[in-house]
């Protein structure tokens, strides 16, 4: 017991101080113990809306343990005939593509970030957010650009035989329809996925680091690579990853280049051959590699932290010859990834265009721009319903919320095709067989013979981008200000209702933004999942360059980089704030 050192003091008798423990907690009064018991309740129940965002985050979960599951189920005679004829040719080819984009996203990505951070050239400021730029340019797109440029008849093949008189047998040119033409098309629109990384991790770095480095006798070089590009591997590691998973979900190149990977096969062993499980068991092996590309950069990031300081790296200035060179250095990739590719689809839409061009056009723009304002306004309402359910309760069950409902984003757009037309199918048979029992006439399909089945796939391909945006601009925004919310007797959903939605505008449209051009964008999923009679200018322009008609592709084409332009320009002006900050 301890008292009061001064009853004169303390005006009151002395009053006995229990002594507080875990083991053996102080008796509290009936009142406390009620008040205690309320608050008990209180953080115990569950808020409607943290139950909403549970029920969706299964249902987005369930396509990936659809596709999970599908390795439990027997395997059948297709599934042995794909294992012992082309299984191998899949996954070496798998393997050298991921290889191959590995390196040249690094050797593209790093040294221009490296460059328009630590160094002062003229054209500087151009290139920081041009080099962004090839993210407009889906893959499959630019791969239809290049192989009408590259081809025999093409323009640069002409011109290479009128200057020189050869003929068809007299010189050898390369193939851009190969694995490795695949590997430098794909570098060229992926690399900016590591230079947004690689350019954010060098920016954190700070003069203190570089003077650490010297004294401890590293030369310029050294420094460098001993010191600098150890402490950017995290970010590098995220970008290159991201760009794994992009070469991953790729559709288009890879079936119209003709090489065998999982997402060719799973197509085949879903429509050629007629195997759902082979196709789901297919999936679930992409999904392998998926996983073992994020368990590489989660062990590559280890517990790495870089915090910025104030004092930066200091621009050095660049003149002459050096200046020169490292503005071509930044500019290649720029003029190869999107400039040249942009001014061929230019030429061939204008020149020769799609033959259809017209009310059926107009209708395949409809149909794309439908798809992706639904998809986008329904994405940013669960993203934000999700988001706000875990700022409300921040315990682990919450963050594993958020991370199943971001794990879409990692898988491809077949593997997510797969699974969601296994449960899908089932449903809409077992809805259809209910009604038939009860009316007598069958209703068709309801799910799978409309839209609702592919905007449930593209949901979970692109909930989790929505998510990260608008959780970006939750954080951003005190806890203060729900305490203070709360002080004037406004509830959660009040609360969400005044003060957040105000200062989330801008972060609910860049997320409605990014998901309407990547669903614009996506081919896979949308080629396995479409209605019939309901195609978009993704699906128009495989088509199209499927039957060698890459000229009237380049209409539809050029719609997707026009339109994928905008997130890249939103881009592009935060990356000029943050070099003027």
């Amino acid at each position: 017991m301890i008292e009061c050192p001064s009853r004169a003091a303390c005006g009151t008798p002395p009053q006995p101080i229990a002594r507080m423990s875990l083991l053996h907690p102080a008796r509290l009064p009936d009142s406390d113990h009620a008040g205690v018991a309320r608050r008990g309740r209180r953080l115990t129940a569950i808020h409607p809306l943290s139950f909403a965002a549970g029920l969706v985050a299964l249902l987005i979960a369930v396509p990936i343990l659809v596709v999970a599951a599908s390795l439990l189920t027997p395997s059948t005679e297709t599934w042995h005939h794909l294992a012992d004829t082309v299984l191998g040719e899949y996954i070496a080819n798998t393997l050298w593509l991921l290889a191959g984009v590995t390196v040249g996203v690094l050797l593209l990505g790093v040294p221009t970030a490296w460059l328009v951070c630590t160094y002062r050239f003229p054209g500087r400021g151009l290139m920081e957010w041009a080099l962004v730029l090839p993210l407009a340019m889906p893959a499959y797109v630019i791969a239809y650009a290049y192989t009408d440029a590259l081809q025999f008849a093409g323009p640069v093949q002409t011109w290479l035989r009128a200057l020189t008189g050869w003929g068809a047998r007299d010189y050898w040119f390369p193939d851009v329809r190969t694995l490795g033409g695949a590997i430098a098309l794909f570098s060229l629109v992926l690399y900016p996925y590591v230079y947004l990384t690689a350019r954010a991790a060098f920016l954190q770095q700070t003069l203190n680091t570089l003077e650490a480095a010297r004294l401890l006798g590293h030369g310029p070089w050294r420094s460098v690579l001993r010191v600098m590009l150890p402490l950017a591997r995290p970010g590098i590691a995220a970008g290159t990853a991201l760009a794994l998973m992009e070469t991953l979900a790729d559709f288009g190149t890879v079936a119209y280049f003709a090489i065998p990977t999982f997402s060719t096969g799973i197509y085949r062993a879903w429509f050629s051959l007629g195997d759902k499980s082979a196709a789901a068991q297919l999936s679930a092996c992409m999904l392998a590699f998926v996983i073992a590309i994020l368990v590489a950069e989660r062990i590559s990031r280890g517990r790495a932290r870089v915090h910025g300081g104030q004092r930066r790296l200091p621009a050095y200035r660049l003149t002459r010859w050096r200046g020169a060179a490292a503005l071509g250095a930044c500019a290649l990739p720029v003029l190869l990834g999107f400039l040249v590719p942009a001014l061929m689809l230019f030429e061939m839409a204008f020149t020769d265009g799609d033959a259809q061009f017209g009310p059926r056009f107009f209708g395949l723009v409809r149909n794309s721009f439908v798809l992706a304002s639904v998809t986008a306004l329904a994405a940013v309402l669960i993203a934000l319903a999700i988001g706000y359910a875990g700022r409300l309760g921040r315990g682990w069950p919450m963050r594993a919320l958020l991370r199943l409902c971001g794990m879409g984003y990692a898988l491809p757009g077949s593997v997510i095709a797969v699974g969601v037309l296994v449960p899908v199918a089932r449903l809409d048979n077992a809805i259809a067989g209910w009604v038939e029992q009860l009316t007598g006439v069958s209703p068709g399909l309801l799910l799978t013979g409309g839209i609702a089945a592919l905007v449930y796939a593209y949901l979970v391909r692109f909930l989790g981008v929505a998510l990260q945006t608008v959780n970006a601009g939750l954080a951003k925004i005190t806890p203060s200000m729900d305490t203070a919310a709360r002080s004037l007797g406004h509830g959660p959903a009040a609360t969400l209702r005044r003060v957040h939605l105000p200062m989330l505008r801008g972060s609910l449209l860049t997320a409605a933004l990014i998901v309407f051009v990547d669903v614009m964008k996506e081919l896979p999923a949308t080629f396995v999942m479409r209605p019939f009679n309901f195609d978009t200018l993704a699906v128009q322009a495989y088509n199209l360059a499927a039957d060698e008609r890459l000229a009237e592709a380049a209409t539809a084409s050029l719609v997707i980089v026009l339109v994928g332009l905008i997130p890249v320009i939103v881009l592009s002006r935060q990356i000029r704030r943050s070099a003027q900050d």
